[in-house]
């Protein structure tokens, strides 16, 4: 099926490009994405709520998320159900950017980030089309946390998880979810765009939604929590997201006590993905995957 998928998508971005050559960026469970000329065509997982993908890819495509959000292109934006040749799956269609440099770490726009996650968090959603549905990041960490169980049910994971309230879980309603939110936010959901070297944009609307603005920021507060980010680098990110007016921490103070569920959650599921990967590649965890682990268990014991 995924080469089928791919060709699939290859057509469409042929069809929309008018570009005859194409290549395939990512193939996963959740998205296969073909690049052809300055287009990128996205295939949405398989359990995608059609209504939802376009109700964000409206949201993605309002004049209030200029600047912030990387707008869909129209060809295939308004047609999400353009798939009878790609498996049912819903098709998006964006701008090429340019994403950020794996080989060079220290060139990584953590500022950035922080700037376009609070001019994110600060729209006001009764301007945005309605209904805009719930930020999906809970959700995600609730599959990672099901697919641990099936492959390896890692004690230590488990423990951390059944120690957060409901809505972390995604067993109740997000509280207070008056927010527009990313759901997914690390490096990898960033592009300068227009290509090479335009202003950063925030990439990937399928966790996009209202919900916890801290959940956005949680990722690299987890990282830091558990030493794979460096201590300056956590402190220029905060600052730069408070500077920038962000509504998920106060403007001054311990941001802790509003970032910790978010971390421990966002702290199981890296480290239930983490499992789940080496268990599929028939090894044990590496140093970075066996941290996320440990880092889990110590959240087990003090929690």
């Amino acid at each position: 099926m995924g080469e089928e998928l791919s060709a699939g998508l290859a057509v469409l971005a042929h069809r929309a490009s008018g570009v005859r050559d194409t290549s395939v960026l990512a193939h996963r469970s959740d998205g296969t994405v073909v690049r052809s000329g300055d287009l990128v065509v996205k295939a949405h997982a398989g359990d995608t709520d059609p209504a939802a993908l376009a109700a964000r890819l409206a949201v993605a495509a309002h004049p209030l998320l200029s600047g912030i959000l990387l707008a869909p292109v129209p060809p295939l934006a308004e047609e999400c159900s353009l798939t009878a040749a790609l498996h049912g799956r819903p098709v998006s269609a964006w701008p090429l950017g340019r994403p950020v440099d794996r080989e060079r770490p220290d060139d990584a726009p953590w500022e950035a980030a922080a700037v376009l996650l609070a001019r994110l968090h600060s729209l006001p959603p009764d301007d945005l089309p309605h209904p805009v549905p719930a930020m999906r990041g809970p959700a995600k960490a609730a599959r990672a946390i099901a697919r641990m169980r099936a492959v390896v049910p890692e004690p230590a994971v488990l423990r951390t998880w059944a120690r957060l309230p409901a809505w972390a879980r995604d067993e109740a309603p997000q509280p207070h979810a008056r927010h527009l939110c990313h759901g997914d936010l690390h490096l990898g959901q960033l592009v300068r765009h227009p290509v090479p070297d335009g202003p950063w944009r925030l990439i990937d609307v399928d966790d996009l939604g209202l919900g916890v603005p801290a959940w956005d920021l949680a990722r690299p507060a987890m990282w830091f929590a558990t030493g794979l980010l460096a201590p300056d680098t956590w402190a220029r990110f905060l600052a730069a997201y408070r500077a920038a007016g962000g509504a998920a921490v106060p403007a001054e103070g311990d941001p802790w006590p509003y970032l910790d569920v978010p971390a421990r959650a966002l702290a199981a599921q890296s480290a239930a993905l983490a499992v789940v990967r080496a268990a599929e590649e028939g090894r044990p965890p590496d140093e970075v995957e066996q941290d996320l682990v440990d880092a889990c268990r110590r959240i087990a014991e003090v929690s």
